[in-house]
């Protein structure tokens, strides 16, 4: 009989989708300015909702907004807006579907300013992933100082649906923490690769 894989407990039982995500995406660090932008979407649309309910929608929303591309999402006009309103593959929020268009213009400022949005996003952590050693979820921290200073300064930009708490899901989502519990293979696999290139 196969040994079960222990994963982090939010991730449930079967479901493929949570397994899946879990196993490949969350913790795993992005320096693609495109999946930047795709997290932040998703995230900034879970705002409320829970991972789950936005992660099955996720192709849905891949269609919706361009392929996750902020040239295409910032030139958007009212009439494409209004229209995924009527979207039941998408959460139909009329203030988190112009927010998107929104902040997708402020994502290209930010890609204009440091030549990058993942230098910039990157810079609130110093440039390397914080492994938190954590025990159980209970540990898991809400947001921290790191996301208050990253929603703080999207916010100053015009970003919207970027609180610190939605900022630290962002940041674990895209790897700039990892908080794979102590019990989880994955964060079995982090020591022994921290441990070797030591």
């Amino acid at each position: 009989m196969a040994k079960s894989i222990l994963r982090c407990a939010w991730v449930g039982n079967n479901k493929p989708h949570y397994e899946h995500y879990h196993d490949h995406e969350w913790g795993v660090p992005v320096h693609d300015d495109i999946k930047h932008f795709e997290m932040l979407i998703l995230e900034g649309a879970q705002a409320g909702l829970s991972w789950e309910t936005i992660l099955k929608r996720r192709e849905n929303y891949r269609k919706a907004f361009k392929g996750f591309d902020p040239i295409k999402v910032a030139r958007m006009t009212d009439t494409q807006l209004e229209k995924l309103l009527l979207d039941p593959g998408i959460i139909r929020n009329r203030l988190k579907v112009y927010a998107t268009r929104q902040n997708a213009k402020v994502f290209l400022a930010i890609q204009k300013e440091f030549g990058s949005f993942d230098k910039y996003v990157w810079s609130f952590i110093g440039g390397k992933p914080k492994v938190n050693n954590i025990k159980n979820l209970k540990q898991i921290p809400a947001k921290t100082a790191e996301s208050d200073a990253l929603s703080k300064d999207l916010k100053k930009r015009g970003m919207s649906f970027v609180g610190s708490t939605i900022m630290y899901a962002y940041m674990q989502a895209i790897g700039m923490v990892n908080d794979h519990t102590q019990d989880c293979f994955l964060a079995c696999k982090t020591k022994s690769s921290a441990m070797s290139n030591s």
